[in-house]
């Protein structure tokens, strides 16, 4: 493994920006990364974020979120390490244990094993980031969401957070159609066989735009109820709701780095925030989950005038 280094560019008083070309035996080819630096006064060990899809940097409009936040005082100084993805992304990216039903995935381990192996070890020599997991945050948008969730769910020892835009989590080992039923989804299947880690932290977002299918026809999109889903199994595993988990859905959100750009701040509030301004985060809706039967006409009932013997079970409430 050898790197070849590019000139940091100076483009502001806060971030500085590099770029890298790190040559990866597990994946047999070459990564670009693109890094955005802390502040020139900034003292290592640096905590980290480590960002899947990073040839997408500049449409997130990262740099001049990181800059306005650094004027702000919002968040404390970061190193962003962001690998690019080629034409291999949907055979890199995925659940490293398993495929899906189409085969993508593929070389999800390998990439694993290249963060984890060559990546992180890298940007610690190099760019003097954090070691210590707790300092470590890996996040990813789409594919490369499910990605940055299941390496921080199978590898505490090398981050405690992941930061979720748009996850994959329909990620499924049967196709719909082909016999396929909720337990055939691989990530939820892979949290329910373990308990999270005791500092394990997520960050999960969804838009109401992400897209229009909706395969149990319950009227909800599939993005948003994979996402619930994962939440239920992250409770069932062990996570206070309360505090360990962060659920932001964007009214009129698309599955598009606009709306990942656009909601950016508070991810990284959330991730590297003062405690000040971490605590001034707006309180996201409460998600309230129905069971609904679709055999049933919907019933309005006023407060003041409730159903004798109501035949809905009660809605699940998230923080």
């Amino acid at each position: 493994m050898f790197s070849e280094r590019t000139d940091s560019l100076p483009v502001s008083p806060g971030t500085r920006l590099a770029r890298e070309i790190l040559t990866s035996r597990f994946l047999g080819r070459e990564v670009e990364l693109t890094l955005l630096l802390p502040p020139a006064t900034a003292a290592p060990p640096y905590a980290v974020l480590y960002l899947n899809d990073g040839q997408d940097v500049e449409r997130l409009g990262l740099q001049a979120t990181l800059d306005a936040l650094y004027r702000s005082g919002a968040v404390r100084p970061l190193l962003v390490v962001a690998p690019h993805a080629n034409e291999q992304r949907v055979q890199e990216y995925g659940t490293a244990a398993h495929a899906d039903f189409n085969g993508r995935g593929s070389l999800a381990g390998a990439y694993t094993d290249f963060v984890l192996q060559e990546l992180l070890p890298f940007a610690q020599a190099n760019y003097d980031a954090s070691a210590d997991p707790a300092e470590a945050v890996m996040a990813g948008f789409s594919l490369g969401g499910l990605s940055a969730f299941d390496m921080v769910w199978h590898h505490p020892e090398a981050f405690l957070r992941a930061g979720v835009f748009s996850g994959s989590f329909w990620w499924r080992q049967r196709a719909v159609g082909a016999g396929y039923t909720p337990a055939d989804r691989i990530m939820h299947r892979l949290v329910g066989r373990r308990w999270a880690h005791p500092t394990h932290r997520f960050w999960l977002q969804t838009g109401t735009l992400d897209e229009r299918g909706d395969r149990n026809e319950n009227g909800v999109i599939d993005s948003i109820e994979d996402c619930l889903d994962i939440i239920e199994e992250l409770i069932k595993a062990g996570m206070d709701a309360q505090k360990a988990i962060r659920y932001v859905q964007v009214e009129g959100g698309h599955h598009h780095q606009d709306t990942w750009g656009r909601v950016m701040p508070d991810f990284l509030i959330w991730a590297f925030g003062h405690d000040a301004s971490a605590a001034r985060l707006t309180a996201p809706l409460p998600v309230v989950r129905l069971q609904l039967n679709p055999d049933l006409a919907p019933s309005i009932f006023l407060p003041t005038d409730p159903p004798e013997s109501p035949t809905e079970p009660p809605a699940f409430v998230l923080p």
